[in-house]
């Protein structure tokens, strides 16, 4: 498949065969950085090697081109404070590129979105993220925890990590289900005991390690039953 030879190619250009001193000289001197034409150049090569066809050379030159396009707008675009989420911009719209090659050979076709069971999976897979955290946020909102006084032991914590991990961990227990394997959704469990609650037991805060077991058990809960209500 012509999808797969260009992204087995951009895997390679982007990541393997790009070292991190040609992503700082690219970030520093932007459009003037000889590695960004190199990098382009090794992307394009690469594409033509993997389809191994050479009446496709126009597709590994069109990749080469929107690869250039796409670096170009993300170096001249992209601060300190942008730069994570250009980079997913950055490789969103590389594998659209890929994408839409692909779609011009007739390789994919849209006939997944008149399947229901994939259409139920993906609902359940949304629902399970943000919406999910509201809910529970709400469910949790007459409990939260404040601080008992002045001598409260605080923790840090890194900006909305318990939101995604939350997230990741609803999706990871709805994977597990959905491929049988609900010895996972134990592992998780005890992974998540481990690592969570020994902290809070130090701390010796019990409201607050009330609170933060009322959570995962409702995230848990809530992965487990949407994932039997697709099954």
């Amino acid at each position: 498949m012509i999808f797969i030879k260009l992204i087995l190619a951009h895997l390679l250009g982007d990541f393997t065969l790009q070292p991190n001193s040609w992503v700082a000289d690219k970030e520093n001197y932007k459009l003037k950085s000889k590695f960004l034409y190199l990098h382009v150049l090794i992307h394009t090569a690469l594409s033509l090697i993997f389809l191994w066809d050479l009446q496709l050379w126009w597709v590994a030159v069109l990749v080469g081109i929107t690869h250039f396009i796409i670096d170009a707008a993300k170096l001249t675009f992209q601060n300190v404070k942008t730069k994570k989420r250009w980079f997913f911009i950055d490789q969103l719209l590389h594998i659209l590129v890929i994408a839409g090659v692909s779609f011009y050979f007739q390789e994919f076709g849209f006939g997944f979105l008149q399947n229901q069971e994939f259409l139920k999976i993906i609902m359940a897979a949304l629902f399970l993220t943000t919406p999910a955290s509201v809910f529970i946020k709400i469910l949790l909102s007459s409990w939260t925890p404040a601080p008992d006084g002045p001598n409260t032991i605080q923790t840090e914590s890194l900006s909305s990590a318990g939101k995604y991990i939350g997230i990741l961990e609803r999706l990871m227990v709805f994977t597990f289900i959905m491929v049988n394997h609900w010895e996972g959704v134990g592992f998780m469990v005890a992974a998540k005991s481990v690592f969570r609650f020994s902290d809070l037991a130090q701390a010796k805060q019990r409201k607050l390690t009330e609170y933060v077991l009322i959570g995962t058990l409702l995230s848990f809960g809530l992965a487990v039953l949407t994932g039997i209500i697709i099954k």
